[in-house]
């Protein structure tokens, strides 16, 4: 027995001309659709091309939001104290040392702390003193040759006198004998000449005398000059001498000794150094953007160990920059932290003053990048070049004057990778 199938139902369908177009078209409706999905592929690509024609991990860049606050600048530092007052002592004369002290030691102003054994200042000494006494031996002669030369001018003087005196009373008695007829008229004109003469000889001794004392003085006068000059020089000798004996200027602690004891040493070779433990400063490093900013007496704050906050104020300035950095030392106006110690590290911070309700942005290199005149600025994801003016900073902000608003995105870090692009793509923003 078979089985019928269905090819008995089976019968041929004429097609409709409608099937026969689609069949036609379906082609053209592929390529159709192919040639759409090409185009939004190329606008895809085109707008992102337009975003930025080179693309960046936001990893790589570090972004920050513009706000408006009050900018504080202000410089913080770690410090370390160094002694105000640290001298080195040299030696005045070569010669042999004793050191009196070793390093460490604590002294009182005026201690003798080690002494210089120079014999050959010590009879520079002795000649200068022996010079000394022999100009001064002339001097003392030149003020008794003074004494004798105007004791002769004051009796010259005297001599004159007398005989003008004496030429008076003989004109006189020539006058009356010649008024009585005792006496001849030439007896008369003779007594009168020698009154003349000794007006004459009268008026000599009296220029001489004052001649007398002007030469007797200048000469007394140049011998003292000479005396108080070798004094001079003694005195200057002596204090040498004396400086041989190297003092504590001040109550302190002795440093660093710099020879060996009985140790010859060279002129105005080092010895030692001095520590004053009363007055310290603390010395910090501050970058050098910031250093145009210091000045002489700006107040500061440091603070101790135990946080608790010191006045001071900037001693110095250094006007050398080394390594980027300017160094400065700020000294306590009132009181100092008790128990401080050399090289002790203390926090200092400088407050330069405070801009009120600015418009700012977190520091970072794209401040350095383009001199403060432009920035990168988010867009959605893209980052846009955006001319800006930069204001005042401080370690951790920077005013911006024009070119952005509140709530605006900033690439603070990491714009250098951009290479000046007008426009960039920030991906996995």
């Amino acid at each position: 027995m078979s089985i019928r199938d269905t090819s008995a139902q089976d019968r041929p369908v004429a097609s409709s001309p409608t099937s026969a177009v689609a069949k036609r078209r379906r082609p053209w409706l592929l390529a159709g659709a192919a040639g759409v999905g090409t185009v939004a592929i190329a606008a895809w690509l085109l707008a992102g091309w337009s975003a930025g024609g080179r693309s960046f991990d936001a990893a790589r860049v570090r972004i920050a939001e513009v706000k408006r606050g009050d900018l504080v600048r202000d410089i913080t530092a770690d410090g370390r104290v160094i002694a105000a007052n640290s001298p080195t002592l040299y030696a005045i004369a070569p010669g042999t040392v004793s050191l009196k002290v070793v390093a460490g030691d604590v002294v009182k102003k005026g201690q003798a702390l080690a002494e210089i054994d120079s014999p050959e200042l010590r009879s520079k000494l002795a000649q200068e003193q022996a010079t000394l006494a022999s100009l001064e031996a002339e001097a003392g002669r030149a003020a008794l040759d003074a004494q004798l030369a105007r004791s002769n001018a004051r009796k010259s003087l005297d001599q004159a006198q007398i005989e003008r005196t004496a030429a008076i009373r003989d004109l006189e008695r020539q006058q009356r004998g010649f008024e009585g007829g005792a006496v001849a008229q030439v007896d008369v004109a003779r007594a009168q000449d020698e009154l003349k003469k000794a007006d004459i000889g009268l008026a000599h001794a009296r220029q001489d005398a004052g001649l007398q004392g002007e030469g007797a003085g200048l000469d007394t006068r140049n011998k003292r000059l000479l005396a108080d000059r070798q004094r001079a020089i003694v005195v200057e000798t002596q204090r040498q001498v004396d400086a041989l004996t190297l003092r504590a200027p001040f109550d302190g602690q002795v440093g660093q000794v710099q020879v060996a004891q009985r140790a010859n040493v060279a002129i105005n070779a080092p010895v030692l150094t001095v520590v004053d433990l009363a007055v310290f400063e603390v010395e910090i490093k501050v970058p050098e953007s910031f250093a145009r900013d210091l000045g002489i007496g700006m107040p500061a704050q440091i603070t101790s160990g135990s946080g608790e906050p010191y006045a001071a104020q900037v001693s110095a300035v250094s006007p050398e920059v080394v390594n980027g950095e300017v160094v400065s030392r700020l000294r306590f106006t009132a009181k100092q932290p008790p128990g401080l110690r050399q090289n002790q590290r203390l926090s200092a911070r400088i407050v330069l003053g405070t801009r009120r309700n600015v418009l700012m942005v977190e520091r970072g290199p794209f401040l350095e990048q383009a001199g403060g005149r432009y920035a990168y600025v988010m867009d959605g994801s893209r980052a846009v070049r955006r001319p800006i003016q930069a204001g005042v900073s401080s370690l951790s902000a920077v005013e911006i004057i024009q070119g952005v608003q509140p709530g605006d995105r900033v690439v603070v870090s990491g714009s250098d990778q951009f290479d000046n692009a007008e426009t960039v793509r920030i991906s996995g923003e």
